[in-house]
């Protein structure tokens, strides 16, 4: 693999706002996984099944399982990683990836280990003259050694095996006399190696026996590995330590002061170890290895002076740079039966492309020295719990036993209580399932208008990308919507959006890489509100890119909590008017709609314009509508973008689509108001395939609308920008079967109606 190839391949941008099925899309483009283990993963069939599971230990009765997540950013030793993690632990996998982004920039770990050696002990007791048997014993080291080897010659065909050994004499300090111990040093190279040691063990207990006089007692390997070490250091510029209101330099400082209490305080190094070991164990049990090995050998290297103390030294060089450090003992393996007997291990050693045992326990080093760097930071500047609250509210509704159509509502509603305990989560429970069944996006009510800030989600019937271009468009509101709220808090400008993943500070000045915090920002600065302390915090209940007007909605629901707690007085006018600026920030050319629509919430035919068309369209009956998410987000901007470089190529062209687009608009409105339902699905049909001339469809919103058609839908396209997103389908008589075939073809529905 070329160092370009690994450049494109490791960084993996937004990863974790991704579905399942689209994060295992994207290894098996980059090549991790192949296509079979990426249809494994997503069905689960690469997981342990009870029946294997009775082969490989005792009274089996299930299986248990723990998520499976990906560590990303790694370089180390110039060479790109994405790293396997199975860890139940909120937090984890995202810090290790937040840590290795910045240590990557700075050029990443650099990593080294010793040989692969795992000591075996021979104990041997009743020994007459122990000084004697100690020295009879080196003086025909090489005949012990070679029996050992004979054991296992494949693995000296190999590089491997038997390769040292030492003699320890423990003196009499109980009934049971001198001891003396064999030390055999045996490089396992790519196996674990404890059977292979164990067997030695007993192969030469004999011979032991005779050259001592004594008899040979306990055989068995070691578990502290200290012949098996790996050193991992990173080094990082003090620019990339600033952030989040903290200088560099005091971060810098805090650190070093961080690590320097875990290495003089037993207490604050054991739980400074567990940190590190968060990383370290949650890839040896991706990747097949004995964790609890890996521990007690670590921890016995971490006791190994006058007292327990940290793994990791964290210093300043000379250019005033933060340098960290980690060395600890780390034998592991790649072959072997305990490895192949789980099918995961398999892809996960896909996953790695490593090429040795060696290779593997150096990317763990730089794992564990991520992990500590990362909890050392939030120790030191915003704190361990901060940045965590919506993993661990997701965590605390997952032990309550929350139902799934009822999750991500629960989460909003504790995090909103600030009381994230299983109980509360249990208390909400109750009361929404009281309430009765609700769908996975709640409805908008009136009351909730009145309590909460709020920005209304839409549909487009007719008219999407050709009403940029001036051509008229019908769009309606859905009964959810975004909503936020404004409370006073110390420490900056935070946001908080549960059910995305956001949990920010919007640092002042800073160049945002999202658009969500640039149009944030923003707002804040023509509001001037720039250097008010607050917490924003939202509760959407639109599914965010899917062109169902999220982003809009957020800025109208943000704008009015804005204008709510900080007394502006601002009308729908107004709110429109800054929502339309956060929609050129997110969209580049809106067209106004999405904002006009998440402001005011009415049926509308409207047209672009200076002030634009909105024309209230009467319903006679509400519109009864099956919502298909596709699953895959529809980036509008892209979208928007494609087509204007394709009318520019041929506006004549294009100008005919929009046209095309705009008589069916126009003819629709009259539908609409006939209540001809018939016609109106027909011109929805007409404008999909319009619609798909343009390029802004795919083959997931294709296949929606032709499911929704198949199975009694009268019309169905898409709505929003394409690409991805969302189709609605038009179902007068048959919403619950048009529902049941989108679930079926694995898509969410939502039954809802519109007018």
């Amino acid at each position: 693999m070329t160092t370009h190839d690994q450049e494109v391949n490791s960084r993996i941008s937004k990863f974790y706002q991704l579905t399942i099925p689209e994060r295992l899309k994207i290894l098996r483009d980059r090549g991790f996984i192949s296509a079979e283990q990426q249809r494994e993963m997503n069905s689960g069939k690469c997981a342990l099944r009870p029946d294997d599971a009775d082969k490989i230990v005792e009274n089996v009765v299930g299986v248990f399982s723990l998520p499976f997540g990906i560590g990303l950013n790694f370089l180390v030793n110039k060479k790109e990683y994405i790293v396997p993690m199975v860890v139940e632990e909120p937090s984890i996998i995202a810090a290790v990836s937040s840590a290795a982004k910045l240590v990557r920039s700075a050029g990443g770990f650099r990593s080294e280990s010793s040989d692969p050696v795992l000591i075996g002990q021979v104990q041997v007791v009743d020994v007459d003259h122990p000084v004697k048997a100690k020295n009879a014993i080196l003086q025909r080291k090489n005949e012990i050694l070679n029996l050992a080897n004979n054991t296992h010659p494949n693995m000296v065909a190999r590089g491997g095996g038997a390769k040292d050994l030492e003699v320890i004499l423990h003196q009499a300090v109980s009934r049971f006399g001198d001891i003396v111990v064999v030390h055999l040093f045996v490089d396992t190279r790519d196996a674990m190696g404890a059977n292979l040691v164990n067997s030695m063990c007993e192969n030469v207990a004999s011979l032991i026996e005779r050259i001592t006089g004594g008899k040979v007692f306990l055989r068995i390997l070691s578990n502290f590995a200290d012949q098996s070490v790996v050193k991992t250091e990173c080094v990082i510029p003090l620019d990339l330590l600033s952030g989040k209101g903290y200088a560099g330099e005091q971060v810098r400082e805090g650190i070093i002061m961080a690590n320097h209490f875990a290495a003089v305080d037993v207490y604050r190094a054991t739980t400074h170890n567990k940190g590190i070991m968060n990383g370290i164990d949650a890839v040896a049990i991706a990747t097949g290895n004995d964790w609890r090995a890996i521990e007690a050998g670590v921890h016995a290297y971490a006791a190994r002076g006058d007292s327990y103390s940290s793994l990791t030294n964290w210093f300043k060089d000379d250019k005033g740079n933060l340098v960290g450090k980690i060395e600890l003992p780390l034998k592991v393996g790649t072959v072997g039966a305990p490895l192949q007997s789980n099918p995961a291990v398999k892809v996960v050693h896909q996953m790695m492309q490593i090429q040795s045992a060696k290779e593997l326990a150096e990317v763990m080093g730089a794992v564990g020295l991520a992990q500590n760097f990362a909890a050392l930071r939030a120790l030191v500047t915003e704190g361990i719990q901060r940045g965590h609250m919506s993993l661990h509210a997701r965590t605390v509704t997952v032990a309550a036993g929350t139902p799934e159509h009822l999750f991500d509502e629960v989460v909003d509603r504790l995090i909103e209580s600030g009381t994230i305990k299983v109980w509360k989560a249990k208390e909400i429970t109750t009361k929404l399932q009281a309430q009765g069944t609700i769908p996975k996006y709640e409805k908008l009510t009136d009351q909730s208008k009145k309590e909460i800030a709020s920005g209304n989600g839409k549909v487009i019937l007719i008219g999407e990308h050709a009403v940029v271009y001036g051509s008229h468009a019908i769009a309606a509101p859905v009964p959810f919507a975004i909503q936020a709220k404004v409370e006073d808090a110390g420490d900056g400008v935070q946001i908080l959006i549960p059910r995305w993943g956001v949990e920010e500070n919007l640092i002042k000045g800073a160049e945002h890489k999202y658009s969500i915090y640039k149009s944030l920002d923003m707002l804040l600065n023509k509001l001037e509100l720039r250097d008010r302390d607050m917490k924003i915090t939202v509760f959407p209940h639109v599914p965010r890119a899917m062109g169902m007007g999220a982003s809009a909605a957020l800025a109208v629901a943000i704008v009015r909590a804005l204008s709510e707690h900080f007394k502006l007085g601002l009308n729908d006018g107004q709110v429109n008017k800054w929502a339309y600026e956060s929609e050129k920030i997110v969209h580049g050319t809106p067209s106004g709609i999405d904002n006009t629509m998440a402001t005011y919430g009415r049926f509308i035919l409207y047209r672009r314009g200076n002030p634009p068309l909105l024309c209230n369209l009467k319903v006679v009956e509400p519109l009864p509508i099956v919502i298909g998410l596709s699953g895959i987000e529809g980036i509008t901007l892209q979208m928007v973008r494609n087509v204007r470089q394709a009318w520019e190529k041929d506006k004549l062209l294009y100008e005919k689509i929009f046209n095309q687009i705009d008589e069916l608009a126009l003819q629709a409105v009259d539908a609409i108001q006939k209540n001809d339902l018939e016609k109106l699905g027909y011109l929805m049909n007409i404008n999909q395939g319009l619609l798909n001339a343009l390029q802004v469809s795919c083959w997931e919103l294709e296949e929606l609308a032709e499911i929704a058609r198949k199975n009694g839908a009268l019309g169905a396209k898409l709505t929003g920008g394409g690409g991805g997103g969302a189709v609605i389908a038009l179902c007068p008589t048959k919403a619950e079967q048009v529902a049941d075939a989108i679930k079926k073809a694995g898509y969410q529905a939502i039954i809802t109606e519109i007018g």
